[in-house]
């Protein structure tokens, strides 16, 4: 593979990031929402499954 030259690849950066389609800021903030929500019902989800196990087990168990 060939050097290039460290200012042509500045140009081409640029160039590249130029095309880069950016969300818009409700988009952001609708996306962040989404995972902040998707994520407590995660956490809950799995606080449940553990509270289930453990019940379960000691049960089984007796203590």
């Amino acid at each position: 593979m060939a050097m290039m030259n460290p200012l042509q690849f500045l140009q081409q950066t640029r160039n590249e990031v130029a095309k880069v389609v950016w969300p818009t800021r409700r988009e952001v903030l609708l996306t962040t929402l989404m995972v902040f929500i998707l994520s407590a019902l995660a956490a809950t989800f799995f606080s449940l499954i553990d509270l289930g196990i453990r019940t379960g087990l000691h049960a089984i168990i007796g203590s």
